[in-house]
């Protein structure tokens, strides 16, 4: 007799399907037995890491045989600094993926709807899924949100709205003007969530004062990152804003130690490395410019991004992935996301870029 354990697993299990990572260059180095990869799947920094990170990483070794802060103190003190917030208004998280499971482990159940964009991060999905609770996907506008049709899908049974923004796979963003007149119309029952782990390359005109309206917006929470600009990617550190009231509920959900020490030194550190940070973003600028000339040169129709990767539509996006994969060049393909005729693109260097423009001529002639 056979154990059928997917009955014994809770309901929203059923069906659920793992998130897909970019591809490894380790995975591609087996599966085809080449060298030299270039990887520009992920939207992390191609600069590595920051210097004054690397050396609160090594002094932090010293007592990896102790647990480290739970409550990550000396880290949110640092970002409550530099938020212009109380300390006690922020969660910690093991990257922001982790921190939007807390929330909606807290808040999100079975019955509960989730308003997100059809082509919004895909975790949203898997969260409400994995929740027992309803998505209620809006159509795109232009590859970007539509507020309005948010709005209009807001019924008794909302309890989340869901906000990339920038937004990924899609590299839209969203005027602050825009958002404010969004926040001023949702119902103070339905939460909001702002995930802005791309903020950071925005221009300052583009930024919302996001942690300032949380004062008016009891219902608004605010996520972000350090596994982009700041180049901590696999060291797992987000947070999120929002009320006391809210981050008290977070915090009753969400486990001990889930940062580890060597995290919580490096994020600390790299909040004092304004030129690791100012370095990343122009490099970011100039190479973002140089790809967009190329794709306007051939002719590649591309969604304008605000973020650090670039999406183009190529057709046979399938085929033309699995051509790059075996020239060494690791791009995203995201038919999940609803763009089976898209590739997102990250920003690399200006030697993996070349790389990347080199490869696609040749496959595309």
């Amino acid at each position: 007799m056979s154990l059928d354990l997917l009955s014994m697993a809770n309901p929203g299990v059923d069906g659920l399907m793992p998130y897909q990572p970019g591809k490894p260059t380790e995975e591609l180095e087996r599966e085809l037995g080449i060298s030299d990869i270039v990887k520009l799947a992920s939207n992390e920094n191609p600069l590595g890491l920051s210097p004054r990170a690397r050396q609160a990483i090594e002094a932090a070794t010293a007592e990896l045989c102790r647990y480290p802060d739970a409550n990550g103190y000396y880290l949110k003190q640092k970002l409550a600094q530099k938020l212009n917030c109380d300390s006690d208004q922020i969660t910690l998280g093991n990257g922001s993926n982790e921190v939007l499971e807390i929330l909606f482990r807290t808040f999100v159940g079975i019955g509960d709807e989730v308003i997100f964009d059809a082509h919004a991060f895909i975790v949203y999905q898997l969260l409400t899924q994995s929740c027992g609770a309803t998505a209620v996907k809006t159509a795109a506008k232009e590859w970007g949100h539509d507020l309005d049709a948010m709005l209009a899908a807001v019924t008794e049974r909302t309890k989340l709205i869901c906000i990339a923004n920038p937004n990924n796979p899609t590299g839209t963003f969203l005027a602050p003007r825009q958002l404010a007149e969004f926040m001023a119309r949702v119902p103070e029952r339905v939460l909001v969530v702002l995930d802005e782990a791309y903020y950071e390359y925005l221009k300052a005109d583009q930024r919302a004062d996001s942690i300032g309206w949380l004062t008016q917006y009891p219902n608004l929470m605010v996520s972000r990152t350090f596994s982009k600009a700041y180049g901590l990617a696999g060291l797992r550190v987000g947070y999120l804003v929002a009320s006391t009231d809210i981050t008290d509920l977070l915090n009753r959900v969400r486990e001990p130690f889930n940062n580890n020490s060597l995290a919580l030194a490096a994020a600390e550190a790299v909040l004092d490395d304004a030129d690791y940070l100012a370095e990343g973003i122009a490099l970011n600028e100039r190479e973002m410019a140089r790809l967009l000339a190329y794709f306007d040169q051939r002719g590649i129709r591309y969604i304008p991004s605000v973020a650090n990767f670039i999406t183009i539509e190529v057709g046979a996006a399938g085929e033309i992935y699995d051509a790059l994969l075996k020239k060494g060049v690791i791009v995203r393909p995201i038919a999940g996301y609803g763009m089976p005729s898209h590739l997102r693109v990250s920003i690399g260097l200006e030697s993996e870029n070349s790389r990347f423009m080199d490869a696609l001529d040749e496959i595309l002639a």
